[in-house]
């Protein structure tokens, strides 16, 4: 199995919304944050439904049930924020 160097070394510990940004804190303790606008289906979103966010697959990807929208931790420090 192939995995990106991120996906081997940083897991997100928290994720948060704050300010019209998406945060994450990942296990070697860097936050990331990005705008909500960067991605489609995020920046029309309801601030509730932007807080309702999970975790999944063990630290490396993040899942907003109500917008059925998923991005994964690679994929945002790689800067690819949407489809």
């Amino acid at each position: 199995m192939k995995y990106m160097v991120a996906e081997l070394l940083f897991k997100a510990i928290k994720a948060w919304y704050e300010d019209g940004k998406i945060c994450i804190l990942l296990s070697d303790k860097k936050e990331i944050r990005f705008p909500v606008e960067l991605n489609d289906r995020l920046n029309k979103a309801t601030p509730d439904q932007l807080k309702n966010m999970e975790i999944i697959c063990d630290g490396t990807g993040l899942h907003w049930p109500e917008l059925d929208e998923d991005l994964s931790l690679t994929g945002i420090i790689e800067g690819r924020f949407s489809a």
